[in-house]
């Protein structure tokens, strides 16, 4: 779908296209069960899933064992828990509401990953760098942190005579810029060919 979308719009004059490989920081951990309480809502759940999903999340105990020395019990309401079959479900919802703006950019969620790509048109970045700092704005509402070590950024540009970029700044860091990618067991690369997804399975 994504790179249908960048095929879509490439072969334009003066177009070439960024892709955001995000990654979030322990992101099951983070969930609030408040906002995914008041999402639920919003996607009219049923009161009384939604209740019980609100009592899975809270009100938890945890411990830590190492050799023979256990830990004292913490009370955890905060997350969903690692392992369980409802968490990647639950993850989903809780970003359900984490949308692009504009016809230029798509949005794809999977998991607790997410990929920006944007179509930019002579030169205007703009539209690129506001979306990002939405993303992060968002992020912030939602007790959730990009992972700036594991974000990186991919350019496809096939135009004769591309202008230098300039490094995306993420929380203050610069997101490196990279020419291939694993995602989701397939290989992309800034030519958009399939020969390294191919070479590499």
């Amino acid at each position: 779908m994504g790179l249908h979308f960048i095929l879509e719009h490439i072969d334009r004059e003066g177009t070439y296209a960024k892709i955001l490989f995000m990654d979030f920081i322990s992101a099951f951990n983070t969930v609030i069960p408040e906002l995914l309480s008041s999402k639920l809502f919003q996607l009219s759940v049923l009161p009384a899933f939604s209740r019980w999903i609100y009592n899975v999340l809270t009100g938890r105990t945890q411990q830590v064992r190492l050799g023979d020395t256990t830990s004292s019990t913490r009370i955890i309401s905060t997350g969903a828990p690692i392992g369980c079959v409802l968490s990647p479900h639950l993850f989903s919802l809780y970003k359900n509401d984490c949308t692009s703006w504009h016809p230029t950019i798509k949005l794809l969620k999977f998991g607790d990953d997410i990929i920006l790509i944007c179509v930019i048109k002579d030169g205007a970045k703009s539209v690129y760098r506001q979306e990002v700092v939405r993303l992060e704005l968002w992020c912030g509402q939602h007790n959730l942190a990009l992972d700036t070590l594991k974000t990186v950024e991919m350019i496809v540009d096939f135009r004769r005579h591309p202008s230098p970029q300039l490094p995306l700044m993420l929380s203050n860091c610069p997101v490196s810029t990279i020419e291939i990618f694993k995602f989701l067991e397939i290989t992309v690369s800034e030519d958009l060919k399939w020969g390294t997804n191919i070479n590499s399975s």
